[in-house]
């Protein structure tokens, strides 16, 4: 056998990957993160029931907590350049009356239950509480009124959404990491830090309480 042959045979050959109208050579390719999602499992009749209200509940109101957060580093990106004080204030009530125009009516139109998911899914979002971003835009006092008022409805505006202790939101992380795969939603990334698999791994080995 020639030396030169068993050198060949046992070499690692590279392989490099052009893509179209680009000039540099790779030797791989980066992928987007691909989660493998397992098959949905309920204990009881009512456990599948509840997951899909909350799925329908979940759908629908994500793209009122993605706009608002995309709404948020709008203002928060064009507050950077106005240098007066006198002029942001101005800016910020002009974009206030705009926010609100393209909220409040559907807002209205929302059950108790997904305004409080909406509530969640804006800290999500923004990292930061509905409470404190009425307080941020408007003045202490307003955001006050605005939590009594949602109180009346049992919605807490200072509400956050909290995967790793509470059943339900790790529940409507799943919804949307799904939604997002097949492409039902928009994906947004959460600005909060946590792993959706290690979210999984930790709720199949500890099953949620009661109060959960």
């Amino acid at each position: 056998m020639n030396p030169k042959d068993s050198i060949a045979n046992d070499s690692i050959e590279d392989y490099y990957v052009r893509f179209e109208g680009d000039s540099i050579l790779m030797s791989s390719i980066e992928l987007d993160e691909v989660y493998i999602f397992g098959k949905l499992e309920f204990t009881n009749r009512n456990d599948k029931l509840r997951y899909y209200i909350l799925r329908r509940k979940t759908l629908k109101v994500y793209p009122y907590a993605k706009l608002a957060a995309e709404r948020l580093v709008e203002l928060n990106d064009s507050l950077q350049l106005i240098k007066k004080r006198r002029h942001q204030r101005r800016y910020t009530r002009k974009v206030q009356k705009y926010i609100e125009g393209e909220f409040s009516e559907e807002l209205k139109k929302l059950t108790r239950t997904e305004g409080q998911i909406l509530v969640k899914l804006i800290h999500r979002q923004t990292g930061t509480t509905a409470f404190d971003l009425v307080k941020e835009l408007r003045s202490g006092w307003r955001a006050f009124w605005y939590n009594t008022t949602a109180s009346l409805f049992k919605i807490s505006l200072k509400e956050e959404f909290q995967p790793e202790e509470i059943h339900e939101d790790y529940l409507i992380e799943d919804i949307l990491q799904r939604a997002f795969a097949a492409s039902r939603l928009e994906r947004q990334e959460s600005v909060l830090d946590y792993d959706y698999a290690q979210l999984t791994n930790k709720w199949k080995s500890r099953p949620p309480s009661t109060g959960n």
